[in-house]
């Protein structure tokens, strides 16, 4: 690090720098830092005399940066970022350690979070830090030691183990059903439908797998499936869900399922990471849990 060292500026002129390129004012960053004008100013001065170029054009009252300021800054800031939830992670739990997740949203909130407690009550040693992420990413470039991740066992540069694999149904309110009276699956080719952003195809490769053809199939598009359940739920139309993911409005009843088989869906789940965190301790201990917890819900899930 003695050779790196002096490639770091002080932390002071990153954030003043980081606030003005932000609000593209000297001014405005230091109202939000709490600082004067011309200690904003004096900080650019010393950064830019650091990396021996200009970050910002200067001109009259206004400012603004330069193509290589603009790259640089994207770079502190990611790396500001970086260092914020170190510390949060740390101030959370600091005599254990932490696991920053990245999670499909509603999986997290119908699978995960409901199972979490048992983790946190057999670990209290041990902080699972939630974090959405719907898309595959670049480890390197974030903080997060593990993802969810649904689809093939495919993610550039990473571990992946699988979960379960996932079961869909279509399900109705009550109130849908009552009025339409679907009885076969080729009553649904009338029906309201509810699609997935992410899944296009769903409702035709689950009307082939009833043996029925299905030249047009339209409906209202959703990105997420908390929305296609509460839609339907609310009498908005049919929708696909994952079985495990409906449970609990179908247990309520306020939604039903209809018939026709169920659909194994072309995915699954997995958990991704990259190899470097697999000697975390924290992290191998919430691993064994969650491969323990998931698996007896894989075939079925």
């Amino acid at each position: 690090m003695a050779t790196a060292r002096r490639f770091l500026p002080p932390t002071l002129l990153l954030h003043s720098f980081e606030a003005a390129a932000r609000l593209e004012s000297f001014t405005a960053a230091a109202r939000e830092l709490h600082l004067t004008q011309s200690a904003i100013s004096r900080h650019i001065r010393a950064l830019e005399q650091q990396l021996g170029a200009d970050l910002f054009v200067r001109d009259r009252q206004t400012v603004r940066l330069t193509l290589a300021g603009e790259a640089y800054a994207r770079e502190v800031r990611e790396a500001l970022r970086h260092i914020a939830t170190a510390t949060l992670g740390f101030r959370a739990n600091p005599t254990g350690g932490a696991i920053n997740l990245g999670v499909l949203p509603t999986f997290g909130a119908q699978w995960l979070a409901p199972r979490l407690p048992d983790f946190m009550r057999a670990h209290p040693d041990i902080t699972i830090n939630l974090m959405s992420r719907p898309l595959p990413f670049d480890f390197s470039g974030d903080t997060l030691h593990a993802a969810i991740h649904f689809g093939a066992a495919e993610w550039t540069g990473a571990e992946m183990d699988f979960l379960m694999s996932e079961q869909v149904v279509a399900t109705c309110s009550p109130t849908l059903l009552a009025h339409h009276g679907f009885r076969t699956p080729s009553d649904l080719l009338d029906a309201p439908l509810l699609h997935l952003v992410s899944r296009p195809d769903a409702w035709e490769r689950w009307f082939a797998a009833q043996g029925v053809e299905a030249l047009k199939v339209h409906g209202m598009l959703c990105d997420q499936f908390t929305f296609i359940a509460q839609a339907a739920a609310a009498g908005a139309g049919v929708a696909l869900l994952p079985r495990f993911l409906a449970a609990d409005l179908l247990e309520s009843g306020r939604l039903v399922e209809l018939p026709g088989r169920t659909l194994p869906s072309e995915g699954a789940y997995y958990l991704a990471y990259p190899a470097n965190h697999g000697s975390y301790g924290p992290f191998q201990t919430f691993r064994a849990w969650l491969l323990k917890t998931a698996m007896p819900h894989g075939p079925t899930a």
